[in-house]
């Protein structure tokens, strides 16, 4: 095995690349409903609140199979947890599209979330095989970008769509897509570089890897006695919880009401947001690895956002030109994100590096998760009885009050990245510095 040559680039990337269409369906279907918000309160007679748990299915299920699927990209391996959740992407799509009740179309996106919630992680076990250890994060971060090009198209084009033909026929088409990736996956992508001939990148250094694994409770149990884990699953929640529940659900319905910008005009300015965050990842995968530090352009990131988020929701009536702006820095600035997938990689042993993966994004997706119902919630409980084309219009101070609750988690995130310990991206294994390595509760004192 020692002979064997490296994996060629294309040949790498088109591997990942076939995963990162999984991911780029899952961020498309994540955020569909913001240009369909209209159309899915009238077609099934609800308010927003049921809107926002309509929506939030997406997560539930999406967060539940995080933990899951760590554990089993290290034992069933990227290739068919890939293939298989392709394909129950296709199957629930198919559900929320033809539902004739919300039963029906909440279990659509329960099962389209708990289907792509394999992509990410999948994606970056077959990084961690086919990628040298210095594109690790830049891999993590060019995923982000390729996510959210899906978002884009839920953003003007699936707004323009949907306009013409309706949102059950649009949502018909896009289930064809992952039926034909799940096959393309299971046809061309390997697990690892080895089974083309190939040497592997997931080799580890000598020793780290020593003695039995843990299983699956003692896996989580020993993540969570390094004190960066706890730290860096409560912030990325914040970041993404704030894009995803304005991009995702209320941006598009807060523009048109507060701002009298047309649904298409809107639905670009939303999708600003997301353009911004898709470059911002990789930017900030890319700075890491080249300066040899995750914490400051975490703290950096974590800092801008939350001060945009500030003036877009405390300030009303902004200037277009200054909104747009200010959403486009926000969505730069929520990029740093991508930080904490190496950061948390190299704060725990290197045979948890799956299981550490599915931990983060559960905890990224914890944030609209819990924002987008408490969001809807809340403007349900400031809804003053105005109605629009039997669809409830939401009061400025309405919408203050819930984007309040995203700038909280917000300004929570840009505190605890302040605490965490600097990797110098560096392997525990190969650094094992003494303060990491010690447990939660001694470092409490």
């Amino acid at each position: 095995m020692t002979n064997l040559t490296p994996p060629p680039a294309r040949l790498a990337w088109t591997i990942w690349g076939l995963g990162a269409v999984l991911y780029l369906i899952g961020f498309y279907q994540r955020v569909a409903p913001a240009v369909m918000t209209a159309e899915l309160m009238t077609d099934f007679q609800i308010s927003a609140a049921v809107l926002g748990n309509l929506s939030a299915f997406y997560f539930y299920s999406y967060v539940a199979m995080q933990v899951p699927t760590g554990i089993l990209a290290d034992t069933w391996g990227p290739r068919r947890l890939l293939t298989v959740g392709a394909l129950v992407c296709g199957l629930g799509t198919l559900l929320f599209a033809l539902a004739p009740g919300l039963f029906w179309a909440n279990l659509g996106r329960l099962l389209i979330g708990g289907s792509v919630a394999v992509a990410f992680v999948g994606m970056l076990k077959l990084a961690a095989h086919w990628m040298a250890p210095r594109q690790y994060a830049l891999a993590a971060g060019l995923a982000l970008f390729v996510g959210i090009v899906g978002a884009v198209l839920a953003g003007v084009p699936l707004q323009l769509l949907v306009a013409q033909f309706g949102w059950r026929p649009v949502m018909l088409a896009s289930a064809i897509l992952p039926l034909i990736t799940g096959a393309a996956i299971w046809w061309l992508v390997r697990d690892d570089p080895q089974e083309k001939g190939f040497a592997s990148y997931a080799q580890t250094p000598a020793g780290s890897d020593s003695g039995p694994r843990p299983g699956f409770l003692a896996g989580l149990a020993e993540i969570f006695r390094y004190r960066n884990a706890w730290l860096l699953c409560l912030i990325p929640g914040g970041v993404v919880g704030a894009v995803l529940t304005f991009s995702g659900l209320w941006g598009v319905s807060f523009l048109t009401s507060h701002y009298g910008l047309p649904a298409t005009q809107a639905a670009a300015v939303n999708t600003t947001l997301l353009v911004a965050w898709a470059v911002g990842g990789p930017i900030f995968g890319a700075l890491s690895d080249r300066i040899g530090r995750r914490k400051p352009l975490y703290v950096g990131g974590c800092a801008v956002m939350a001060f945009c988020w500030a003036l877009i929701i405390l300030v009303p009536h902004l200037p277009i030109w200054l909104l747009v702006v200010l959403l486009a820095v926000a969505g730069f600035a929520s990029g740093c994100m991508v930080v904490g997938f190496a950061f948390l990689r190299e704060s725990v042993p290197a045979y948890l590096s799956g299981t550490s993966a599915g931990v983060l994004n559960m905890s990224v997706m914890m944030g609209p998760m819990v924002l987008q119902p408490a969001v809807s919630w809340m403007l349900d409980q400031r809804w003053q009885g105005d109605m629009v084309d039997g669809v409830r219009r939401y009061s400025l101070e309405a919408y203050q009050a819930g984007f309040s609750l995203m700038l909280v988690w917000a300004g929570l995130s840009f505190l605890f990245i302040l605490f965490t310990r600097e990797t110098y991206c560096r392997p525990l294994s190969v650094t094992k510095p003494a303060e990491m390595m010690q447990p939660t509760h001694g470092l409490s004192k």
